[in-house]
């Protein structure tokens, strides 16, 4: 338990420390542009982060990680390169001085079984515990909607990760047996309930480790807002994911008059194109139609991994691999470069195909894979 590990380090204390949890979550679909205005479709998933804490009286800021056995402390808010963990957790109580809210000396023990590396966002998630629980034991009255901008805004200015707000968002709002469709230009969403029958959703952990900070994420948006701003020359638009309508005419013709490079007009394509996708998901989904929520998902990848550019050779032969064994859809999920590879079948089919895919991709790569299933969990909370 993370209660005795927290002990272990910081003492027994007078006052009993309080643990939360926050989850992971998987997108089903809508990837990259939730930092472009466009509409996503994630879900909070049952693994989890869990943060336990209690305030102290040095005025210091005393942290350890149970994963990296690592200990970290600072009277003052700053970051570490050795210890570059503790940097999500200082930069939500930077954003929470910059608010206007300060905050006292506190120990603090995190652990969690999300898989680094997975685009299962566990950095997302260990912001949205910390701005949780330091919300609520030092009663500063934010809103979830409050502390998921505070979560985004720690990794834009302090990280240094430009990520969009989806990851806390759903990571902070999310509820049992739901995803939301979230517009990220306006933050307006909706719960959809929906019946998977004899389908599922699993994961396959390709095992290859990104560091979005150190990809091209950063790139890529960058990419995305020369096209933009190109494009407002001609066209008032404040986001670049709205204007799908441009993707219905002759794309050809835009690319000429808005005078993008081709770097940028692929990565247009795939954000444009994207919206369609997703609204065939949610419909999918709601009306059991898995055969065409499959049918956008691997078109999905496809775009991610052509004209965004962001997969890599083994996500690519994992989403081929399962493919070829019957599965219905998959595509590449998070950041990119690596990570998790998001799969629809039927029930128990996955259990059926993990060794043939496990034995070629080991073959391919001499990388063993993981196979996760996983529910639909609720969002941050108290345990």
């Amino acid at each position: 338990m993370l209660n005795e590990v927290f002990k272990k380090q910081f003492g027994n204390g007078i006052v009993e420390p309080i643990s939360y949890r926050a989850p992971a979550r998987i997108n089903i679909i809508g990837e990259h542009v939730d930092y472009l205005g466009g509409i996503v479709l994630p879900a909070a998933i049952n693994f989890e982060i869990i943060a336990t804490l209690r305030a102290n009286d040095k005025s210091s800021f005393r942290l350890y990680s149970k994963e990296y056995s690592s200990f970290w402390e600072s009277d003052e808010i700053t970051k570490s390169d050795k210890s570059p963990w503790a940097n999500y957790i200082m930069g939500v109580v930077d954003q929470l001085e910059a608010r206007g809210f300060h905050v006292p000396g506190f120990d603090m023990a995190i652990g969690g079984n999300i898989p680094q590396g997975s685009g299962l966002s566990s950095s997302a998630a260990l912001e949205v515990v910390v701005g949780y629980a330091l919300n609520d034991l030092f009663s500063f009255g934010l809103s979830k909607k409050d502390i998921a901008l505070i979560g985004q805004a720690a990794e834009n200015e302090f990280v240094g990760t430009r990520c969009g707000i989806m990851d806390q968002f759903i990571i902070a709002h999310g509820k049992k047996d739901h995803c939301i469709s979230l517009n990220t230009e306006t933050l307006e969403f909706s719960y959809h309930k929906f019946d998977m029958k004899d389908y599922e959703f699993s994961l396959i952990q390709s095992n290859v480790k990104h560091s979005l900070n150190d990809s091209a994420y950063n790139t890529r948006r960058s990419e995305c807002e020369s096209a933009l701003s190109k494009i407002q020359k001609f066209r008032k638009e404040k986001n670049l994911s709205p204007i799908s309508h441009l993707y219905q005419l002759d794309w050809n013709i835009d690319v000429a008059m808005f005078e993008l490079t081709d770097e940028e007009s692929k990565r247009v394509a795939h954000v444009l194109s994207e919206k369609e996708r997703t609204e065939r998901t949610i419909k999918g989904l709601e009306s059991g139609n898995f055969q065409d929520v499959g049918s956008a998902l691997t078109e999905c990848h496809w775009s991610l991994s052509q004209d965004f550019e962001v997969s890599c050779k083994e996500t690519d032969f994992l989403v081929n691999s399962i493919l070829d064994s019957g599965s219905l859809g998959a595509r590449m999920i998070g950041g990119g470069f690596g990570g998790c590879v998001l799969v629809l079948d039927k029930k128990g089919a996955m259990k059926e195909k993990a060794r043939e895919v496990r034995d070629a991709y080991y073959k391919k790569f001499q990388l063993e894979p993981d196979f996760y299933l996983f529910e639909i969990a609720d969002g941050v909370g108290k345990l």
